[in-house]
Formats: C-alpha cells, structure tokens, sequence
C-alpha cells in the first residue's frame, strides 16, 4: 500500500475535501428529510413534557447515548430540568432515578436496543410518558411509545453505511429543537439562562451588571461645573479614570471632560491656566443606566468609539463612572 506523503499535501487535499463536501451534502439532505416530517407527534411531545410534574429522562446506547447525554444537557440549560441514565446501569439500580411524573426520551436509531426494551415493563407499570426517537416506525420502541419521533435519513454519511452518522446528526437537531420550542414555549429569557450560565465568559456577559464593575462614591470623578480646569485636571489625577463628570448646581450632569478633551484644549489657542471646565467640557455626553448590563456598557463604547461612561440615576445625576480598562478586568470584553 503507497502511503500518501505528507511533504506534498496538494495530492491528497482534493480527494480528502470532496469527501468532507459530501459529508456535509447528505447529512443536510437527511436534516432537509427530518425537518419536513415535522408534525403532530412533535407537538405531542412538546405538550407532554410541558405537561410533566417531574424531569426528562433521556436514555441512549452507543452513539445514541451520547445523543442522549447532550440533548438532557441542552434541555436543562434551556429551562426544562433533564438527565442522563445509562440504560445498562438502570438495570442494575439506576432505574430507581426514574420517577412516576418523569418523561422518558428514549433514543434508538433501530429502535431495538435490548437494554432499552429491557426496561419498558417497568417505566410503563410506572405510569411514565414514553417518547421514542428512532429511526424504525415499526420498531418495538416506537410501537411501545405514546409518540414517536422519526429520525430516519435517505443514508447514512458514512461510504461503508455502518457508523452512525447523518442519524445522529438528525438526532441531536431533533433534541436542540425540541429544546427550542420548549424554550420559548416556557416564555423562557436571557435572565433565565444566565441562571444557569454563572461561570465562564457566557455567565459573566449575562449577570454582571453596571454596579458590579463602576466607580461609585468618593471614587467617582466629579466637578462643579463652575470649577477651572486645573481643578478638574487634578480631579482626574485623583481618581483616575482619564476623564471626571461635570455638574450644575442641582447635582444634575452637565457634560463630561476627558483625557481626549485636555489634548483639543491644548491644540487650541485656550490658556488652559485660566480656563474654565466649562468652556472646554463635553456637553451631552453619552450616559448609562446602573441597572443595565456591563456587556451593554461594552457596546455602546464600542458603537460610539469611547472609552469611558458615566452611569446616572432617574434624574440625570452621575452614580457611578467606568472605562473600557474596568470591563476588560472583569472580562465582559
């Protein structure tokens, strides 16, 4: 056998990527198949696990059973409580998980997975709702279920037609939508899923807050607006957050100067020494709520090409300050 060599990669890469291509071909083939079979078993089994007092079940062999541990997954993380068991470890104990108000979503592609069948008697005797996904109709999964959800694809990916392939790509696309429709079925939010987010980069974009990350109290850099500009300098040399809020007399915010501002005043023929900070101030700058999201903050620096917010309360009075360097500490950019 002549081993290809990995010196000249331009005489295989072809080959190797219209293998890829068709890949992707039939499997989108088989979603395209799945998706248009779509119908009233899938609404079915929507209403049952709304319907549910308990959790979803999911239960899988093989292949299958990592289906199975990513779909419980996906549906816990989106606002319907699911785990995994392991239908060779429920026989020998783990059946006991199950409870009477459980839903049990059972993945089998022949619908004939013995550990699967083996424990049917019981789960029924029980009283669980059963939903099968297979790709059989006549299966004995399928037949024993209350619905059936039909997985079955014109082929597999695979040349040899043995692993499983664009099945289980079928499978998984028929969990993220059952979890989808669930979702917004439960009128499930943002708020909610960062509930079950809080680590990592995706938790801390959709928990944190302004007032988890801004400069408050004497920290906060503020001026009156009747102050020079060397009191305003020092101001900002004090707090240091490269610019400081200007307010009127009512404490109410009446423009903001920065490192930015300083660098135009001194290009300009102003004499800096007897400046007023009103004179050299930006008016109507751009503000924030401290009830908002920190990655808002983010945005709307990013929109508007700034590097620091300062954060008002109902009435237009400065709370709070922050500068791009506070959300990257935090890690919400």
């Amino acid at each position: 056998m002549t081993v290809p060599s990995l010196n000249h990669p331009s005489s295989v890469a072809p080959s190797l990527v219209d293998s890829g291509q068709r890949v992707f071909a039939i499997e989108q083939a088989a979603l395209a198949a799945v998706a248009a079979r779509l119908g009233q078993d899938f609404t079915q089994a929507c209403n049952h696990i709304l319907a549910a007092s308990g959790r979803v079940v999911t239960l899988g062999m093989g292949k299958s059973g990592h289906v199975a541990r990513k779909i419980a997954a996906t549906l816990a993380s989106t606002g319907t409580p699911s785990f995994f068991v392991h239908p060779g470890e429920a026989g020998h104990g783990d059946l006991g998980m199950i409870t009477e108000g459980d839903v049990v979503l059972a993945l089998s592609y022949s619908g004939e997975s013995d550990e699967i069948l083996m424990l049917l008697p019981i789960l029924k005797r029980q009283g669980n709702i059963l939903i099968a996904m297979t790709g059989r109709a006549q299966s004995s999964l399928a037949q024993a279920a209350e619905v059936h959800l039909d997985i079955s694809v014109p082929e597999e990916a695979c040349p040899l037609h043995l692993a499983p392939t664009s099945s289980t790509t079928a499978s998984m696309a028929m969990g993220d939508a059952l979890a989808v429709a669930l979702l917004e079925a439960r009128g499930f939010t943002a708020d909610d899923f960062a509930r079950s987010h809080p680590a990592g980069s995706l938790g801390r974009r959709l928990l944190l807050h302004i007032t988890d990350v801004m400069h408050s109290g004497e920290e906060l850099p503020q001026v009156d607006v009747q102050a020079s500009l060397s009191q305003a300098l020092m101001e900002m040399s004090r707090k240091r957050l490269g610019m400081t809020c200007v307010v009127d007399a009512d404490g109410r915010l009446a423009g903001l100067f920065t490192d930015g501002d300083l660098r135009r005043a001194l290009d300009s023929d102003l004499d800096v020494r007897t400046a007023r900070i009103a004179e050299v101030m930006t008016l109507n700058p751009r503000t924030i709520g401290a009830d908002r999201l920190a990655v808002e903050a983010a945005r709307l620096m990013e929109t508007h090409k700034i590097n620091g917010l300062i954060v008002v309360d109902g009435d237009n009075r400065p709370v709070g300050a922050l500068n791009i360097h506070d959300l990257l500490r935090a890690r919400v950019v």
